[in-house]
């Protein structure tokens, strides 16, 4: 898939810093090639158009098996009860046509062996019920048991070619160990197969490897662990490696289009300027590129800052919406107009607003738009 990310103009004046206060530097961070940013009071489109694929479900099972082993909150955000006629309610009021689901964090590695495997097979097999059952409102992500590498490759085959699952969900690390490690190869391998839709979303930091704030994990360190993941996918070449598979950054990829340039600094050196341009470009000197081509999504992520900050690194087609619930449902707007993410009308219009909402996350997940057209 191409990628269209706009040459970027940034003249960020002391002006725009000091006097101008957020629509100030979204404007100076603005690519000049899509024009003047949305003005907050420009209203989202009518009707009930997103697809939202940052959207989790706790089947009835898996849950109480979290609760069981002492799961009582995620990310420091109390373990929520979840169930279709709930989630059904949640789109109808925030006009959410349909939901990708997903298992959050921690996924089924609070599990081991048969077990971990058998929960992966209930939640896949919940989530494809689900579109017999209400077959426009839902597409899901599969979970898979990991860290086990052969039964992760068996559940995703399963997930994706006999339950027909829109993707799969992988969290940054499993016991310490991030994506792009080399023991994951053989999972990518088929995935790459499959030209498949992967979800990253961020994973809990053991206790005794983070520093002892009283800050619940959603809050920061979600971000920066989603950050590491990306890194550590790009400098070990496994974005570069395997090109056909689509990955989702998870709350606007974390810290990842901040800390673009800072990532890819060994590309501004001299290595990478007298690189020759007929050659690849090993992994280190190609981030650019790489952090371009990932998907980031909106969850507790629409605001003018963090959007601008996705546009200066990739184009607005690799942004897609995504709500966060039912773990953000104590964050959520309750307004009369229905709008989820209103922050997003600080830089996108109408027109916009519904390419990223809905236009977007159905070009990357061709069973659900099927679906959603029927």
């Amino acid at each position: 898939m191409t990628n269209s990310r706009p040459a970027l103009r940034i003249d960020l004046t002391r002006r725009a810093a000091l006097g101008g206060g957020l629509a100030g530097l979204a404007a100076a961070a603005w690519p000049a090639s899509l024009g003047t940013p949305a003005r907050a009071e420009q209203p989202a489109p009518a009707g009930t158009y997103r697809i939202d694929l940052h959207a989790h479900f706790l089947p009835p099972d898996y849950r109480a098996a979290l609760l069981e082993h002492g799961h009582l909150t995620i990310g420091g955000y109390p373990t929520p009860d979840w169930s279709p006629e709930q989630a059904i309610g949640f789109m109808d009021y925030y006009g959410i046509q349909a939901q990708a689901l997903s298992v959050s964090d921690p996924g089924v590695s609070f599990l081991s062996g048969r077990d971990a495997i058998d929960m992966a097979r209930y939640c896949n097999t919940y989530a494809a019920g689900l579109f017999t059952t209400h077959p426009t409102r839902f597409g899901a992500f599969a979970v898979l048991p990991m860290p086990d590498i052969a039964a992760s490759i068996a559940e995703a085959i399963y997930a994706l070619d006999e339950l027909r699952l829109d993707g799969v969900i992988l969290l940054s690390a499993y016991n310490g160990v991030y994506l792009g490690d080399p023991r994951f190869e053989p999972l990518m391998a088929a995935l790459r197969q499959r030209n498949a839709y992967v979800f990253v979303h961020p994973a809990a930091i053991p206790d005794n490897a983070k520093p002892a704030l009283p800050l619940p994990d959603f809050l920061e360190e979600f971000t920066f662990d989603t950050t590491r993941a990306a890194t550590m996918m790009m400098v070990t070449g496994m974005t570069q490696r395997y090109p056909g598979i689509r990955f989702q950054l998870a709350h606007a990829g974390g810290a990842v289009p901040f800390l673009s340039h800072r990532i890819s600094v060994a590309s501004q050196s001299v290595l990478g300027r007298l690189w020759p341009e007929d050659l690849p470009k090993p992994s280190i000197l190609d981030t650019q590129n790489q952090i371009s081509r990932f998907y980031y999504d909106t969850a507790l992520s629409g605001s003018a800052a963090a959007m601008a900050s996705v546009l200066a690194v990739t184009g607005r087609d690799h942004i897609v919406f995504g709500s966060d619930w039912p773990f953000s449902a104590l964050t959520l707007p309750q307004t009369g107009s229905h709008d989820p993410a209103p922050g997003l009308s600080a830089i996108f219009d109408a027109d916009q607003r519904m390419e990223i909402e809905h236009h977007n996350p159905l070009r990357q997940l061709p069973r659900l738009a099927d679906a959603v057209k029927s």
